[in-house]
């Protein structure tokens, strides 16, 4: 009898296993991130430096909303890159979540992942909680799990957990090879980092675009 692979339950070392799954760390692999990167116009530096206010705003509040943060960050920025417009559309036949949990010294923190599809090509995962506990890269084996799954020989992907960031490449010819960006954070003293994050995704408007 066939056994149902649950994404929730996924680590990198089952992806490596079951799915001949490799990392490569070839520079020339996933350049998309860091070449050819669009300039960003005066208006959108602007927008970019209302949403580190509102999201400072959020957090100065002991009790956060986690959908008001994906609001108030995600959305703009996936509104500023593109992505709500002709010919991209969300897939929300995809959408669910995933259900996380960790524990640091005796105290219990539970969360979760909402999964997103755009357009087939660029798989959107954020880390919902009120604990910055659960690093981005938690969502990671989920992710390449989705972008294996999928139709698309390259797939791209977007993951946040409200305050930080990370994008991956995924290719499944000749064996499925993906690498990963740096990490980005909305923490930081200028919007530069935010800034270099809605930079790639215009790039990656302009791949998807292109293809």
């Amino acid at each position: 009898m066939a056994s149902t692979i649950q994404a929730r339950d996924l680590s990198l070392d089952d992806l490596f296993e079951q799915f001949h799954l490799e990392q490569t760390e070839e520079d020339a692999f996933f350049r998309e991130w860091q070449d050819e990167l669009p300039p960003l116009s005066d208006s959108e530096k602007a927008w970019l430096d209302r949403v580190r206010l509102n999201y400072r705003g959020l957090t100065a509040s002991r009790f956060v909303s986690e959908n008001a943060v994906k609001m108030v960050v995600l959305s703009p920025l996936l509104d500023m890159a593109g992505f709500y417009r002709h010919p991209f559309r969300l897939e929300t036949e995809v959408e669910t979540s995933l259900a996380i949990e960790a524990e640091d010294e005796g105290v219990f923190y539970k969360g979760r992942i909402d999964v997103l599809l755009l357009w087939k090509k660029l798989w959107v995962l954020i880390i919902e909680s009120k604990s910055a506990r659960f690093n981005v890269t938690l969502a990671l084996p989920q992710t390449l799990f989705y972008m294996l799954s999928g139709p698309e020989p390259v797939a791209f992907a977007f993951m946040s957990n409200g305050e930080d960031f990370l994008f991956a490449k995924l290719t499944k010819q000749p064996v499925p090879r993906y690498a990963i960006s740096r990490k980005f954070t909305l923490v930081s003293p200028s919007s530069q980092e935010l800034g270099e994050v809605l930079r790639i995704l215009k790039r990656f408007n302009d791949v998807f675009r292109q293809q």
